[in-house]
């Protein structure tokens, strides 16, 4: 049986009909229920809600065979894995954010929050930034705006809620979206499903 996790929410959500179009379905699993696990016994595979950080841990155990995981959480978390296709479902960007009156005083320590701290912490080290990380967990706009922060380095879609708190994009530096993943020895002895799966959805996109 072929075990795939998915991400609960909307990006799961996303992702499952891009499956369901592709021609693995699994009935009742956008029920308003509470259940985690379905089954389809003709295509022998299994199917599970995770948390969306918890993905590639699933997968990079070899509890799920395959995975749909967002690219930030495949940039913090580094996993072991297989990344073998862009699903193109929930685009979006990392970014860096600031107060408008924001000026980068290099002179001093840059205060960053975020929810992603070693995606922070690779980027400034490129740019060779000293920086302090403040780890957050939602309401990043908010450290900003209070003085906990100087920047923040976050997930933007629109950026209505930056707008909105007066905040503005200094600079965009990672495209995300979907990406399928595999585990290592899943991919070898189930790469022939694998293959199939992922031809079914590059043709179903």
């Amino acid at each position: 049986m072929l075990n795939i996790a998915l991400p609960k929410g909307r990006l799961g959500e996303k992702v499952y009909k891009l499956f369901a179009k592709a021609g693995y379905d699994f009935p009742g699993i956008l029920d308003n229920n509470r259940r985690l696990v379905f089954v389809n016994e003709a295509l022998d595979m299994r199917c599970f809600w995770v948390k969306p950080f918890d993905v590639p841990v699933y997968v990079e155990r070899g509890t799920a065979d395959i995975g749909a995981a967002g690219k930030d959480i495949l940039l913090e978390r580094n996993p072991d894995v297989y990344e073998l296709l862009d699903l193109e479902a929930g685009k979006c960007r990392m970014a860096v954010a600031a107060r408008e009156d924001f000026v980068d005083d290099e002179e001093r320590t840059l205060r960053v929050a975020t929810e992603f701290p070693n995606i922070a912490r690779e980027y400034y080290a490129e740019l060779g930034r000293e920086i302090d990380i403040i780890c957050l967990r939602g309401s990043l706009e908010l450290a900003p705006v209070l003085g906990l922060s100087d920047v923040i380095v976050d997930i933007v879609e629109t950026g209505t809620t930056l707008r909105e708190n007066n905040l503005r994009v200094v600079n965009y530096f990672a495209d995300l979206s979907a990406r399928l993943i595999a585990n290592k020895s899943a991919y070898k002895f189930k790469k022939d499903i694998i293959t199939e799966i992922i031809r079914r959805l590059k043709n179903g996109k």
